[in-house]
């Protein structure tokens, strides 16, 4: 049964560029999942987009000598950019400072606070007299109040680990100023998620989802308070009040919004402005959002909240594929430190497919994974060029001199031949369904598994010892038939991680039809007799230990590459 599906990433950040920590996360499990369901023929929308306002945008722009919204724009900008180039399938990539994502913003914060979820609080912030201003948590620095260490941050200690107040703070200072802060009374406004605990807890109940996910929600929403959901700044949505000026929205409450103004945007664009309303007001959608583990509470608990206190019957998340971080050579990835890697760079050196095929097989499902290049030369030699590229080459090479590049109808097929199409099949029933599951890693073990049986079968029924014999070439058109058939099946599991390589591979097979609109319906049918095939390309080429040299040393010594 077809089913529609909402696929969101989690809005990018735009204080920096995208790394692949990024990708292994929350972007490409989504993108692979979204190619999956096309080839399903589902109904799907993937969605994401720039993350614009916070705390850490105003810090970077200063920093930079830039407003909040240049800035932004610049990342805005590089970012999707590089989505583009890494072959992203959005149906739209959004960003919150466009003018539609005040609306749907204001409405819902107006909608709680008639519903009364929303209270009036005076309390106590950190204020500079130098910058005659109240500052965030991380324009603070001070003295850790559990351990005495110096320069602690604004809400947590790098030396114990202990998170507090900004107010907490022994000796609290302005990082842009270093000037003495004191604490001053300032008007707020907080939700009372409290309030919402019986029904996230009845809503909860229900789900099943990643044990990561579910462990986290069910310690987390044990202690439910009301969260201070505006602040004391010029960046971001106003509140919708009289008499409120210099106070805006917190960015982690109306970033998850923007999962719905994007789509508003989405259909804006294709001329259909109520579009949206098919994906997020049908109960039958089903909403998927993929993310790292740093944003579980904002999506199991804060933004399902937020649509729970609203009139509008909003969808409310069916799926969270949490991911846990991807590490680079042992170390988290870090632009400032400079232990990170160029993607502009990278593309130019190497396949797109590549680092997709990589990411995916070591995607960061269960525990935190690593990026290594070692290790990523290896997986792209063995199994892309050994294995998957070796096993087109040999067949289509064999073809070309003995079968003149034409689809040769099977006959003499004996039980090694079934069984070999017959395993086929089934490994592609296990990528379907594990893929459907959000196992990606699964999914590309089994992609590979195939080509190894693939590699199998050919050496097993050695086809160059049947084309010597006139008697026997039957036998050896029947087993490039099912190694034409194997491939066949390879181009469309290869598509969720490798798209562009799938598309080539599926042309090389002298399909006409566009890859995607033949799906694995199209596997439903036989391989054509009298195709005729293109000549073969290679796919991937051996990554030699130079190049990977020079980009292990550029990452050690934290200098571009010239």
């Amino acid at each position: 049964m077809k089913k529609k599906y909402l696929v969101t990433s989690a809005l990018l950040y735009s204080n920096g560029t995208l790394h692949f920590g990024h990708l292994a996360g929350a972007y490409l499990p989504a993108d692979c999942f979204s190619r999956a369901m096309r080839l399903e023929k589902h109904d799907v929308l993937y969605i994401s987009g720039s993350d614009e306002y916070g705390v850490a945008i105003t810090l970077s722009a200063e920093k930079a000598k830039k407003t909040p919204k240049e800035h932004s724009d610049l990342f805005h900008k590089e970012n999707k950019e590089l989505f583009e180039k890494l072959n992203f399938s959005f149906d739209h990539y959004s960003r919150t400072t466009w003018e539609g994502h005040i609306k749907p913003t204001q409405t819902f914060f107006s909608e709680l606070l008639e519903n009364g979820y929303i209270e009036e609080k005076v309390t106590e912030q950190l204020f500079s007299e130098e910058d005659q201003r109240f500052l965030a948590d991380r324009y603070v620095e001070g003295i850790c109040p559990k351990c005495g260490a110096k320069e602690a941050r604004g809400d947590e200690c790098i030396v114990c680990g202990a998170s507090y107040e900004a107010t907490d703070l022994i000796s609290p200072k302005s990082k842009l100023t270093g000037s003495d802060l004191v604490k001053k009374p300032t008007t707020n406004w907080f939700m009372r998620f409290d309030l919402f605990k019986e029904k996230l807890t009845s809503w909860l109940s229900k789900k099943d989802w990643k044990p990561n996910v579910v462990n986290f929600v069910q310690s987390y929403i044990e202690d439910l308070k009301p969260r201070a959901i505006t602040r004391d700044s010029d960046w971001g949505v106003k509140i919708p009040l009289e008499n409120t000026e210099g106070k805006v929205l917190y960015v982690w409450f109306d970033a998850p919004i923007g999962y719905i103004s994007a789509t508003q945007e989405w259909a804006k664009l294709n001329k259909d402005p109520t579009a949206w309303e098919r994906y997020w007001l049908d109960p039958e959608t089903r909403l998927v959002n993929f993310i790292g583990k740093d944003n579980i509470p904002f999506h199991a608990i804060f933004f399902p909240a937020m649509c729970m206190g609203q009139n509008t019957p909003y969808k409310l998340v069916d799926d969270i594929p949490a991911n846990e971080f991807l590490n680079l050579e042992g170390k988290q990835f870090s632009k400032s430190a400079g232990w990170t890697i160029d993607i502009h760079q990278f593309l130019k050196d190497f396949d797109v497919d590549q680092i997709r095929y990589y990411l995916a097989a070591n995607a960061p499902e269960t525990s935190d994974a690593e990026f290594s290049w070692k290790e990523f030369q290896t997986k792209c030699n063995t199994e892309l060029v050994g294995k998957f590229g070796n096993l087109v080459n040999r067949t289509f090479v064999f073809s070309k001199k003995h079968c003149d590049l034409t689809v040769s109808s099977p006959s003499e097929e004996e039980d090694v031949d079934r069984n070999f199409i017959k395993d086929i099949k089934q490994l592609t029933e296990d990528y379907r369904k594990a893929v459907s599951q959000y196992r990606l890693r699964k999914a590309v073990q089994i992609f590979m598994e195939m080509c190894q049986i693939g590699n199998v079968y050919f050496d097993h029924k050695k086809p160059w010892v049947d084309a010597k014999e006139l008697s026997s070439v039957p036998r050896m058109k029947t087993t490039i038939y099912h190694l034409l058939d194997c491939l066949r099946h390879l181009s469309i599991v290869a598509y969720p991680v490798m798209p562009k390589t799938a598309e080539k591979l599926f042309n090389m097979l002298g399909f006409k039809e566009d890859l995607l609109t033949y799906g694995f319906e199209g596997l439903n049918s036989e391989l054509l007799p009298l195709q005729k095939l293109l000549a073969p390309e290679i796919l991937f080429k051996k990554l030699e230990d130079d190049l990977i040299e020079k980009h292990h040393q550029e990452l050690l010594s934290g200098s571009k590459i010239s």
